[in-house]
């Protein structure tokens, strides 16, 4: 009886052991590789497979995933001899399990091996000051490098990633004082061209303020004769008016006696003038004669023209 239930043991942990053996579940993203007899024999996408007992087995398991694989930091030369320490972060995927078990032994080291020496061949063609400003086409020269290589092995290398670029200390030292030195000639030059633009805008209102006060010069000057001429105009047609009225008061009746009259008081006036004032004038010996003068007066104006601008002339 216990033979038997030995037996029985036995059997279950055969048929276990056959069990696991040939019931596989492959997960999702994955992919098993399976040899038959030592050979390759097929690969298992993801979903419960069957496999024969002892005869097939899985060899490899692989993630169909994108992975990150990091790329320890290592020195790099410039083109101008500076030594840099860059480090980054590779991403690729498994296209082809088959190839990627069969075509290399270790695909990942192997392709971060190969993605330090391109990346020190891409770094050694440029400067140190244009390692900063090139980060990305040394990221696309690196992944178009790899994906050569990696082909045959049936992985896909998508995107390369700088993560650091480290140059000595003395050598960053005297990146800060360029730096800084640029600063300070940016600033010098803003000054300068702030300080000439002022000038210039100083200038310009100046000459825009001597071209308006010209103008504003000009107008009074315009104004001014303007004014003038009307004012002359003012007393030409004033004068012409006054004549005129003088030559109708004449031709009124009493206007020669009124006109005599006048004369005499004038004469009378200006003669006393010249008695107050006691210069030494020579004058004809009839200028005291009143009567004759104020005669002689009357005669020029009846001789006159008719607008009245010698009797005018007399009366003043």
């Amino acid at each position: 009886m216990a033979e038997g239930l030995i037996v029985v043991l036995l059997l279950a942990i055969i048929v276990m052991v056959v069990i696991v053996k040939t019931a596989i579940v492959v997960p999702q993203q994955s992919a098993y590789v399976v040899e038959r007899l030592g050979k390759y024999s097929n690969t298992l996408s993801a979903g419960f497979h069957i496999l024969v007992p002892f005869v097939d087995a899985i060899r490899y398991k692989h993630s169909l995933k994108e992975t990150a694989v990091d790329i320890p930091e290592q020195v790099c030369i410039t083109k101008d001899n500076v030594q840099v320490g860059v480090d980054g972060v590779l991403y690729m995927k498994v296209l082809n399990p088959e190839r990627a078990s069969y075509g290399i032994s270790d695909f990942k080291f192997a392709i971060a091996q190969l993605a330090q020496t391109t990346l020190r061949s891409e770094v050694g063609r440029i400067d140190l000051d244009r390692t900063f400003e090139e980060r990305t086409n040394i990221n696309l020269s690196v992944v178009s490098e790899l994906d050569k290589a990696s082909e045959p092995w049936g992985v896909k290398v998508l995107r390369y990633e700088i993560k650091n670029i480290t140059p000595p200390g003395d050598i960053l030292a005297a990146m800060e004082k360029q730096m800084r030195a640029e600063r300070e000639k940016r600033a010098m030059v803003l000054t300068s061209e702030g300080q000439r633009d002022a000038a210039i805008n100083t200038a310009e209102g100046e000459k825009q303020q001597v071209i308006k006060a010209s103008e504003a010069k000009k107008q009074q000057q315009i104004n001014e004769a303007e004014g003038q001429a009307a004012a002359i105009l003012s007393v030409a047609e004033a004068t012409s008016e006054g004549i005129r009225k003088v030559a109708q008061a004449i031709q009124a009746p009493g206007g020669y006696e009124a006109v005599q009259m006048r004369i005499a008081e004038q004469y009378i006036t200006q003669f006393g003038k010249l008695a107050q004032e006691g210069n030494t004038l020579i004058v004809p010996a009839s200028i005291s004669d009143v009567g004759s003068m104020i005669a002689m007066a009357m005669n020029v104006i009846r001789q006159g023209d008719n607008d009245g601008s010698r009797l005018v002339d007399t009366l003043k």
